[in-house]
């Protein structure tokens, strides 16, 4: 009769087959997810790869950059060439010297032997104007300008005496030059806004069309994949802008604009300055609308109200331009302020603290637009199908 000896207490148990004997310790721990931070860096470093991997948005980048730079060049250019063609004039030895020293350049001067030589020049049109020697006797100069059938405006402005002008508002009327920078400013926010909003509102449609968010979702928070749509889009758009930038200073400088250059200066940076943070607003209504819907044809309905919004400065420097009253008004409202602000300022028609006022009021509200965007966006990803109402988004 045999007996089976039970193992004692203090004695080893043999591992069993197929169990590992390792300590808990020494097993390579299971993969953690990306902290919130690291997902909006992922999601923001995959959404400039797309763009930049773009053809479309590569050459329509570099179109809208070379258009700025050639506008800027050609004015230069045909404004210096215009003032550069000097006037043909002809004298004698006696009026030799009435020509003053700082508008010397702006003549090309043709010294003949006689008065006669001198006539018949401007009758043949060689030269525009002659001055002669006063034949009547009655001039408090003692020399007159001789011209063929109507007075040589430039010259006489030349040969005058103007008093200095001093202007007690500088900023009432900055004439063309004014209406071209308010245009300007216009055009750089319209173009870039509608560029990336539309990019982002695509981007969030097609992503929900194709499930691909279902995905990204059980690897990072909702709010992570939005913030990082947002600051992705948001780095091309501001490097875009510094580009613009950049291109504008080399422009004016080449052409020699530099008054031009010297007084777009600080508007040019508070322009960036209200275009950061206007543009964040922006690009969250443009991702959180384009959550409400499920199909790319749906895209421009859903979106529109945020188009107009965009739209709005742009068409409000055109017609109101030269009304003070709606370019303060627009340099305070949220949506208008990155355009109404800055062509202030150029036009010296705005206070030192009012652009402060005005980016506080762009940031708070801001703030309150992401909130909100988030809200909506977090609500509508996972629905598809009929468009999601404005209330059930935000109620959830």
């Amino acid at each position: 009769m045999s007996t089976r000896t039970s193992p004692s207490p203090s004695s080893p148990t043999p591992p069993s087959r197929g169990t590992s004997s390792a300590p808990a310790s020494a097993r390579p721990a299971a993969p953690q997810a990306p902290g919130f931070a690291s997902s909006v860096w992922l999601v923001s470093e995959r959404e400039i790869r797309a763009r930049l991997r773009s053809k479309a948005f590569l050459i329509s980048s570099a179109l809208l950059l070379v258009i700025i730079l050639g506008s800027i060049l050609f004015a230069g250019f045909s404004a210096n060439s215009a003032g550069s063609e000097a006037t043909k004039v002809a004298v004698v030895d006696a009026t030799s010297e009435v020509i003053p020293a700082a508008a010397a350049k702006s003549f090309d001067v043709t010294v003949v032997d006689d008065e006669q030589a001198a006539e018949k020049l401007v009758r043949d049109g060689d030269v525009e104007a002659a001055i002669l020697p006063d034949r009547s006797g009655d001039s408090p100069l003692l020399f007159e300008v001789v011209a063929n059938d109507s007075a040589p405006t430039s010259v006489v402005q030349a040969l005058s005496t103007a008093p200095k002008v001093v202007l007690l508002d500088q900023g009432a009327d900055a004439g063309f030059l004014g209406y071209l920078v308010a245009i300007a400013f216009g055009l750089v926010f319209f173009s870039s806004a509608m560029t990336f909003g539309s990019t982002i509102a695509q981007s969030v449609v097609e992503e929900k069309q194709t499930r691909v968010v279902e995905i990204l979702m059980s690897a990072i928070p909702v709010r992570a994949l939005l913030a990082g749509k947002v600051l992705g889009n948001s780095i091309l758009a501001f490097a875009q802008i510094a580009l613009i930038a950049v291109i504008a200073i080399v422009g004016l400088t080449v052409t020699g604009q530099s008054d031009l250059l010297t007084g777009l200066g600080a508007p040019i940076v508070w322009f960036v300055i209200f275009f950061v943070i206007g543009f964040v607003l922006l690009a969250a209504l443009f991702a959180a609308t384009a959550a409400l819907v499920s199909r790319q044809e749906d895209v421009g309905s859903t979106t529109m109200p945020v188009t107009m919004l965009v739209m709005l400065p742009y068409f409000a420097v055109i017609f109101f331009n030269d009304n003070p009253t709606v370019l303060a008004i627009m340099s305070y409202i949220p949506f208008s302020a990155p355009v109404g602000m800055p062509v202030r300022l150029f036009l010296g028609t705005a206070e030192w603290w009012e652009p402060l006022l005005s980016l506080a009021i762009l940031a708070v509200t801001t703030v309150v637009v992401l909130l909100l965007g988030s809200k909506m966006y977090s609500n509508s990803l996972l629905r598809t199908g009929a468009r999601v109402k404005l209330g059930e988004a935000l109620r959830g």
